[in-house]
């Protein structure tokens, strides 16, 4: 289960380090809410999947990676369209909690298969199922902190070479292309 929860913090680790990077000072209310969205999210999607087993499993699986591919593009998109803009005129900003929401769901919808996983598993009561969604939840709390810790410390160094709009947008596709690829070959 802590492997598991780690695979599944892994986007949120990404993400948060990009946030840091824009961020470039410690803004703890930034950090703490955005961290608490996404342990949060990374908790309640395979929570969601767990209880829509018996019902829509099918459609969720057959739609849950482009929905994570095209909420993570658009952000990408426009963060890279943004990079080429003057300051003034950027809209990407970690600090809004639309744009935390936004990344927050987007970086857990694949989660949503581990709630079906968990379900055909033998996980069959609410009680059994707590202890492995307090954990995923945790380790992505604690993972999206020290991202931002990481990006802010190392992103004074990379915002002086590159535009951290710029590369938060490229971060972003990748990882929606990392989504949707391997959900498509299932990798």
């Amino acid at each position: 289960m802590l492997l598991l929860a780690v695979a599944l913090a892994m986007d949120c680790f990404t993400v948060s380090i990009v946030s840091g990077v824009i961020l470039r000072r410690r803004e703890w209310r930034v950090i703490g809410q955005m961290s608490f969205l996404f342990g949060l999210f990374q908790a309640a999607m395979p929570f969601i999947g767990w209880i829509c087993t018996a019902h829509f499993a099918h459609y969720v699986e057959a739609y849950d990676h482009w929905v994570a591919f095209l909420l993570l593009a658009f952000l990408g998109g426009r963060m890279i369209r943004e990079a080429f803009l003057p300051e003034e005129q950027q809209t990407f900003n970690p600090r809004r909690l639309s744009t935390q929401l936004m990344l927050s769901v987007a970086t857990s919808i694949d989660a949503l298969a581990i709630g079906i996983s968990l379900a055909v598993s033998g996980f069959t009561t609410i009680t059994q199922l707590w202890v492995p969604l307090a954990l995923i939840g945790l380790v992505s709390l604690l993972f999206g902190i020290a991202g931002h810790l990481l990006g802010i410390r190392f992103g004074r160094e990379v915002s002086r070479r590159m535009k951290p709009s710029l590369i938060g947008g490229i971060i972003l596709l990748l990882i929606g292309f990392k989504v949707l690829l391997s959900h498509l070959f299932n990798l």
